[in-house]
């Protein structure tokens, strides 16, 4: 059995939203109203497979949003090769 720690700031997480959106971003703050993120991205389906692309195209990529917890179902940290894939698409460091 996995025993959860709970949420840090720092951690890469993935939220489900109530429009069915699947987002992973770094977590700044979390709390009772709002979930607090940076380098919000999306999962979408690609030809290749999952892709992820900016949560948000009309803002600085650097902006950290907040995203109301009335339209977020869960919150959780992401699996390790999702984290590193968004590490390596925010970052372009490449993890081995």
């Amino acid at each position: 059995m996995l025993i959860n720690k709970g949420l840090t700031a720092g951690d890469i997480i993935s939220i489900k939203t109530t429009a069915g959106e699947e987002i992973i971003a770094k977590l700044v703050e979390d709390n009772d109203k709002f979930v607090k993120v940076s380098k919000p991205l999306c999962l979408t389906a690609t030809k290749e497979g999952i892709g992820l692309v900016p949560f948000m195209f009309t803002i600085d990529p650097e902006t950290e949003i907040s995203i109301s917890k009335q339209t977020v179902m869960v919150v959780t940290p992401s699996v390790k090769h999702s984290a590193d894939a968004y590490l390596q698409n925010t970052t372009g460091i490449k993890l081995v």
